[in-house]
């Protein structure tokens, strides 16, 4: 095991997992949680060893948001977003915003969320005009996890005269050019806070940009997140199959462990076939399904109590199905649903 994995395996066994109940019950994160994370280095997971990033591999970064989605998905969903604002400070070729945030970003110093999903659709629900010394955005982005836990947001908006999508860092708060903050009552990760944004001509300032880029090239980009989503509903799986051996039931939760080894692995070797990461994606929000329905099943009467963890893992796999999800995954995941007598 790794430094790194380590760290986030004692997080998730002394700081996570004995909070997860009471953070889903009152729809609050400690701060607690997220200085830890930042004091054991997670907030630079995917930052440049330069700036503060501890160099871990792609496939560990993987098994460090399973580890901690395990114990909290809720903290761990919430926690994950900022990478997104880290990754485009890596990759900006505004250097002097990179120098001016990225060190902070990777400290945790600077906490970010990230505002994409307006640029998904057709058309775009967030768009971007040209305006003096930067960029107009108006429109809405329907999900927002993060806001009044975050500083910073990496929103995306698109340019409909040019095709591009313009992106870059906004201020996490209300303001000139925030129309409306609308609060989401969530079935699972209430504690995520997450809203939908109406903006309305929010000023982006060019020195805050950090890509403009071919909306295509956008979405190929998105590809390797379809991968880093499907550590959360892989983490699921690894508590629901605890819970359903601690219920007596150690077959199926080997069955359980031994199906998400086999789509993890099948995932990890398709990462050079974006066309077949959206089906894969799919198959782990289904087997999160699976083996939250288990582990109600395992505990019997008493999982359908409200502090008993069998029914929050069942909501939070329903979490999984939609959350940071495409249309593809979306097709794909109806097919599963949908095939007579099940998949198998």
């Amino acid at each position: 095991m790794t430094e790194m994995l380590r760290r986030a395996a004692k997080i998730a066994d002394e700081v996570l997992l004995p909070a997860a109940d009471e953070v889903d019950r009152t729809g609050t994160i400690p701060d607690g949680h997220f200085r830890r994370l930042a004091e054991d280095g997670f907030y630079g997971l995917v930052a440049p060893p330069e700036f503060g990033g501890p160099g871990v591999e792609f496939t560990e970064f993987l098994q460090v948001i399973e580890t901690l989605a395990s114990a909290c998905l809720t903290t761990t969903f919430t926690w994950l977003q900022h990478h997104g604002v880290v990754m485009g400070l890596a990759t900006t070729p505004n250097t002097a915003l990179r120098d001016r945030f990225l060190a902070r970003a990777a400290g945790g110093e600077l906490r970010g969320g990230g505002a994409f999903s307006g640029v998904l659709p057709v058309p775009p629900r967030l768009r971007a005009a040209r305006a003096d010394g930067g960029w107009s955005l108006t429109g809405e982005v329907p999900l927002v996890s993060g806001w009044g836990l975050v500083d910073v947001l990496h929103v995306s908006a698109l340019h409909e005269e040019t095709g591009e999508v313009v992106n870059g860092l906004v201020a996490a708060e209300r303001g000139p050019g925030v129309g409306a903050v609308h609060e989401l009552d969530l079935v699972a990760a209430q504690a995520s806070s997450t809203v939908r944004l109406v903006f309305d001509g929010l000023v982006l300032p060019d020195e805050r940009v950090t890509s403009v880029v071919d909306r295509a090239a956008f979405l190929d980009g998105l590809a390797l997140g379809v991968r880093v989503d499907g550590a959360l509903p892989l983490g699921l799986v690894q508590r629901a199959a605890s819970a359903v051996e601690t219920a007596g039931r150690p077959e199926v939760a080997d069955r359980l462990r031994a199906e998400a080894g086999v789509l993890r692995a099948r995932f990890d070797a398709a990462l050079g076939e974006p066309e077949s990461l959206p089906g894969l994606r799919a198959e782990c929000s289904e087997l999160a399904l699976r083996a939250g329905g288990a582990c109600v099943v395992a505990a019997g009467g008493g999982g359908l109590l409200r502090d008993h963890p069998a029914q929050r893992l069942a909501r939070e796999s329903l979490f999984t199905l939609v959350v940071a999800s495409r249309p593809q995954v979306k097709a794909a995941l109806l097919g599963l649903l949908d095939a007579p007598g099940g998949r198998r």
